[in-house]
């Protein structure tokens, strides 16, 4: 399976997936540790997490599946969410919450 195709199964066998610097339990950059913050703020307890640091392919070939060129990246029913500013304003207007209720 090759990069592209190893993503495609991630998010969508998944249904929230945060491909993130580190891991939700010690995060390696603010803005990861954010992401993982608003999504427990949102009461997620089945995310799937990736950490790019520890598999290059995957940290280059997201960047290219979603054409969004930061880390992190939220996913939510197959779907690309945004990186940790689109996810904090989402969360704000409460549009995150009801999007992970579908």
């Amino acid at each position: 399976m090759n990069t592209q195709e190893t993503i495609k199964q991630q998010v969508t066998t998944h249904p929230v997936v945060l491909y993130m610097k580190g891991t939700p339990q010690a995060p390696q950059c603010g803005f990861s540790a954010h992401a993982v913050k608003v999504l427990n703020a949102c009461g997620v307890d089945n995310l799937f997490s990736v950490d790019v640091l520890t598999e290059p392919e995957i940290r280059q070939g997201i960047k290219e599946y979603s054409s969004w060129p930061t880390i992190p990246q939220l996913y939510i029913n197959g779907e690309f969410v945004g990186g940790s500013d689109i996810v904090t304003e989402m969360y704000q207007s409460g549009e995150l919450q009801k999007l992970l209720q579908k």
